[in-house]
């Protein structure tokens, strides 16, 4: 039986995903809704779960196509620096949306740190993935 989760071209899909979400979300004027409770360096956290997602679709990405016990420049630290550069031409893109201020060196450190803890969690979680796409329809529990 086909799974989708054993599929490269799933997690190349979501890859797009995210970073079609990213830049729609970047050419929004504001960050929050107004109106709402102002929370210190909320958009640091944010900044680091939106990463931190990117990086674990496309640490599994990078594990399917390279293998899990393939050198660790191709499984991690390829996709961290993919990341990295995205983060810093988000934040060049940010500083011409309105509203928006861009080049933030902290919001960069904190796309970073995010995309480097996603791409770390996909190594572990990975034979995980696999034990639950290859589960046969016959054990499953509905």
């Amino acid at each position: 039986m086909f799974h989708l989760l054993a599929w490269p071209c799933t997690w190349l899909a979501a890859i797009i995903g995210w970073g079609l979400t990213l830049l729609f979300l970047s050419s929004l004027s504001h960050t929050m809704p107004p109106g709402g409770p102002e929370i210190p360096h909320l958009d640091k956290v944010m900044h680091f779960t939106y990463f931190a997602i990117g990086g674990l679709v496309l640490g599994t990405y990078a594990i399917f196509k390279s293998g899990v016990k393939s050198a660790p420049l191709l499984r991690v630290l390829l996709p961290i620096l993919i990341l990295a550069v995205i983060g810093a031409l988000d934040e060049y893109h940010q500083s011409f949306t309105p509203g928006r201020s861009g080049n933030d060196p902290y919001d960069w450190l904190a796309d970073l740190l995010g995309a480097s803890f996603g791409v770390l969690l996909a190594n572990p979680l990975h034979p995980l993935l696999l034990r639950i796409s290859s589960r046969s329809p016959s054990t499953d529990h509905y």
